[in-house]
């Protein structure tokens, strides 16, 4: 762990031609650690989005009350990763249907929400929400939202899975998903 826990990693750059979209999908140590193993991914960036706080903390984001919630800013290239195949990891790396929450881990924080860049990304991922609905039994409940200010997590959230594989919930819970995933665990 940092010695200055509050010390957040620093936003990811967008290389030229490169893009970016920001993902909602319960804890986000699940989400960075297979998004960091795809080609054509520059960077997985755990972070905060969508509340109403400045400069939030982990401990502010898991009291439920700053609206922000718990997500990773992926940096892709899309010669090599098509934004379709970005979304199409998001739907298989959750639950979509759950409200608030992804499996043990409840809250506002959880939620299922893909934040757009802009405008441009809307139509692709209506289209691969409606194309994923025939995959889960129950309605997906993800939003779809214009991204406000994107707040990296404190460092020692950044590569969690990797750099402590050895701790529960990296062992009972990611490591399960990387293996379905067929990713490295």
């Amino acid at each position: 762990m940092d010695a200055d826990p509050k010390s957040s990693a620093t936003t990811p750059e967008i290389p030229d031609g490169a893009e970016a979209i920001t993902l909602g999908a319960g804890c986000f140590w699940c989400i960075e650690a297979a998004y960091n193993q795809l080609e054509g991914v520059h960077s997985a960036v755990s972070g905060y989005i969508g509340g109403k706080t400045d400069s939030p903390t982990y401990q502010d984001i898991c009291t439920g009350q700053t609206g922000h919630a718990e997500v990773v800013r992926v940096v892709f290239d899309p010669e090599k990763i098509s934004l379709e195949r970005v979304l199409a990891w998001f739907w298989d790396l959750h639950d979509p249907t759950q409200l608030n929450r992804q499996g043990n881990d409840a809250g506002t924080q959880y939620r299922s929400e893909i934040f757009l860049e802009n405008e441009t990304q809307r139509e692709t991922c209506e289209a691969s929400k409606d194309a994923a609905q025939s995959n889960f039994p129950k309605p997906i409940v993800t939003a779809i939202s214009i991204a406000s200010k994107f707040y990296p997590a404190e460092k020692y959230h950044q590569d969690y899975y990797f750099q402590n594989p050895g701790a529960g919930y990296c062992q009972f819970v990611v490591e399960p998903k990387l293996k379905k995933l067929g990713l490295k665990h």
